[in-house]
């Protein structure tokens, strides 16, 4: 099952049945689960098993939500059926739980090697650890949605149809999940709150306003620095997706 999920194939759609979505889940789940373990670790063990119980909450929220509009999505165009539809979006998170899984080892030694969170370099710490876990978590994303476009290419009735589900499932995937992500905080622990399970005012704020402020105290309040160094690091992420969704045609052969 992992590699078909890493090498898809047109045939992984073929049977959207409950079972083998239940199996995928099941996959799925695991890999967030120990992931997100080694994500709230750095704050204490309590917020890392929180976190092993919420990352699996926050891709079936994502996906319940996004599931039933690419659906509609994918009947609309023409594409792929609802079922067919769930089982990609499934396929695609499966597959970036996979990375993150794999990650894991490394981002735990990344969690015992940062300062501590009763140090006095707590808050610049934390703020450098959201960071770079939200880059992760994008790019695994990413290339968990990526992964499925020559499926798409394949089933959905053109390529222009197969390009506008996946900027349809890319742009559902980040909006809804950094919301949700907000909503479920915390995930890494801020260091001058207390560990619990969900704050107490969890509509409060925003997903990106949080990375501002991280952005804003990583950087000493330079954020203007941040953001220029981003422009590179958005034209590597962009990059491969403009490649796979509009692919250069190969020449005629002669």
């Amino acid at each position: 099952m992992i590699r078909r999920l890493l090498q898809p194939d047109a045939e992984l759609l073929d049977d959207p049945s409950p079972g083998r979505i239940t199996r995928i889940a099941g996959l799925t789940a695991l890999a967030l689960a120990a992931y997100g373990f080694t994500t709230g670790f750095w704050r204490s063990p309590q917020m890392g098993v929180y976190v092993a119980l919420k990352m699996p909450l926050l891709v079936a929220c994502t996906l319940g939500c996004n599931g039933m509009l690419n659906g509609l999505l994918g009947l609309l165009l023409g594409g792929l059926g609802f079922r067919q539809s769930l089982l990609a979006l499934l396929s695609a998170f499966a597959v970036s739980a996979l990375i993150l899984g794999s990650l894991s080892p490394v981002t735990l030694m990344l969690a015992l090697d940062a300062p501590p969170p009763d140090s006095e370099y707590a808050a610049s710490a934390h703020s450098g650890y959201l960071l770079f876990h939200v880059l992760l978590i994008a790019v695994a994303g990413i290339a968990g949605t990526l992964s499925l476009h020559r499926i798409l290419r394949e089933r959905c009735a053109s390529t222009s149809v197969a390009s506008i589900t996946m900027l349809a499932w890319l742009a559902g995937n980040g909006i809804l999940g950094m919301q949700f992500s907000w909503i479920l905080r915390p995930f890494f622990g801020t260091p001058r709150l207390t560990v619990q399970f969900l704050r107490e005012d969890p509509m409060n704020g925003s997903f990106l306003e949080a990375v501002w402020h991280a952005l804003n105290r990583f950087t000493g309040g330079n954020i203007h620095i941040a953001l220029f160094a981003l422009v590179p690091v958005a034209f590597l992420v962009a990059v491969p997706i403009l490649r796979t969704l509009f692919p250069r045609s190969q020449p005629a052969t002669p």
